[in-house]
């Protein structure tokens, strides 16, 4: 028995030698590397295009819409697992909203302001940049939440809608976020926070929702220590995490209050900016896709949606995995990226 103690505390001693040295010889942790250009400024948001080295074979851009909660810097983490880098090589144009990072001065920022402001300026833009009518709109999560809301407003602008693991029927009780969400006093919490809503905190609140995580993450950093690939994936999604911006108290209050605890999407009761939305006003060609794995955002929460547009041709898409895994996953790049740029193909 002490001899067992003893060799594996050797190889304890060795794997922490190991993994002192590789972390000394990664000098930095990049993310989101793919080359891209600001086309579009406005308050803290920024529009950016990925730049190309050869023409694009679709003749409609895209333009990917992420929650504001995160960063995009999901969708390419690094060159080998990276949405944006398959759209690409696809032959897509792309176009990405940067939220930027909410400060004091935006607090009041609305729903209104992020879909018939900043998300109708985008698309205005590119509208005008590519001589276009209508575009394409990938989205991801609260970021299809808000395009949802975004394409019943103006479905002459959009001609096809991809979702991913985004919430519309928030009456679910699946998953502790949907079940907490209905008793919280979101007015107060706004309050607390002088209208603005860290990062930090709400990190702290998706941590609490898996608690075996922290120590899952432990596991797996002991077991990257001496394997500089490994420890780099490791790094680069701590360094996501890491960026998490604040958010604006408005918007996050009436998202939770009107959607979370009141469902009023679902239930044709939602106003933005004095207009009702109506989901049957939603035609654009649909792809609905959810996470069969998802904690955070619940099948149940997802797929309604495909029952409430008014689209002929809709689609719901299941992909085995998790939330994060949508995007980052080695299944993602060979399966759910190939399966996302085939639809949009027929439908261009």
């Amino acid at each position: 028995m002490e001899n067992k103690f003893l060799e594996e505390m050797n190889n304890l001693s060795s794997k922490l030698l190991k993994g002192y040295e590789t972390l000394n010889a990664i000098e930095d942790v990049d993310i989101a590397i793919s080359p891209k250009t600001a086309v579009y400024h406005e308050d803290k948001l920024t529009l950016y295009k990925y730049d190309r080295t050869s023409d694009a074979t679709y003749k409609t851009p895209i333009l990917i819409v992420y929650a504001l909660v995160n960063t995009y810097k999901m969708l390419d983490i690094q060159p080998d697992r990276s949405y944006v880098k398959n759209l690409l090589d696809a032959g897509l144009d792309v176009y990405l909203i940067d939220w930027g990072n909410p400060t004091k001065m935006d607090k009041f920022l609305s729903i209104d302001d992020y879909v018939n402001g900043y998300i109708n300026n985008c698309v205005d833009y590119i509208r005008k940049k590519e001589r276009i009518e209508k575009i394409n709109i990938l989205s991801i999560c609260q970021g299809g939440t808000l395009s949802v809301i975004y394409s019943a407003l103006y479905p002459n602008k959009i001609k096809n809608l991809v979702t991913h693991v985004t919430p519309i029927d928030f009456s679910t009780n699946d998953g502790l976020l949907f079940r907490w969400s209905k008793d919280m006093d979101f007015d107060k919490i706004v309050e607390g926070f002088d209208g603005i809503i860290p990062g930090d905190f709400l990190n702290q609140g998706f941590d609490m929702l898996k608690p075996m995580m922290k120590i899952q993450k432990q596991q797996t950093l002991t077991n990257s220590l001496d394997d500089k690939h490994k420890l780099l994936n490791f790094l680069r999604m701590e360094k996501w995490i890491s960026e998490s911006p604040d958010q604006a108290g408005q918007c996050f209050k009436e998202f939770m209050k009107d959607l979370y605890q009141e469902n009023k999407l679902i239930k044709g009761e939602l106003e933005v900016g004095g207009k009702k939305v109506n989901l049957k006003n939603l035609t654009s060609n649909l792809l609905n896709i959810y996470a069969t794995e998802d904690h955070l955002v619940p099948p149940a929460a997802t797929i309604p949606l495909n029952d409430y547009v008014g689209s002929k041709d809709k689609e719901l898409y299941s992909f085995k995995g998790g939330h994060i895994g949508v995007f980052v996953g080695s299944k993602s790049q060979k399966e759910l990226a190939p399966a996302v740029t085939s639809w949009l193909k027929k439908r261009d």
